[in-house]
């Protein structure tokens, strides 16, 4: 079992994935429904978001969690994405696999590889030719984001 967290400093790639594998977000509706449950908690200021791509079957993004431990950002993100699709009725089984895979992002070169490999996503899988032309990835000239920052150790890092 991974110890908890206890800070937040920091800017992380995260990745997750649906439970078996299965590809919810083929079904357009529901796509839609996990970006405006990024942007919801965004504008909750729980996190800032710089990157993110909703794949069938799984979903990567790159935020900065503020005031809160990364555990706490993706149970909001995967937690908040569960109930909005019950309330729909769209879904009555698991959506998601237990945990997450996370890496913390360490500097700005280190940021722009782990971009392009969310932007570069879907194209490898032969869901689009081009990035920007992906509807649910921050490549999408459609969604603002958050500037990536470096962010120090700190009581500045949770200030944000």
């Amino acid at each position: 079992m991974r110890p908890k967290r206890v800070h937040n400093f920091g800017t992380y790639f995260v990745s997750t994935q649906t439970w078996g594998r299965r590809p919810p977000f083929r079904v357009d509706e529901l796509a839609k429904l996990l970006v405006s449950t990024l942007y919801d908690y965004r504008s909750r200021h729980s996190y800032l978001l710089h990157d993110f791509v909703v794949m069938p079957d799984h979903l990567h993004i790159i935020f900065t969690p503020r005031r809160i431990t990364l555990e706490r950002a993706m149970q909001l993100v995967k937690g908040g994405y569960s109930h909005s699709v019950g309330e729909t009725g769209k879904a009555s089984l698991e959506i998601w696999q237990p945990g997450f895979t996370d890496y913390r992002v360490r500097d700005h070169s280190d940021y722009l590889k782990h971009r392009e490999y969310v932007h570069q996503n879907p194209v490898h899988a032969g869901l689009c030719a081009a990035p920007e032309v992906y509807p649910y990835s921050s490549a999408n000239p459609a969604y603002e984001l958050d500037e990536y920052v470096l962010v120090q150790r700190g009581a500045a890092a949770l200030a944000g």
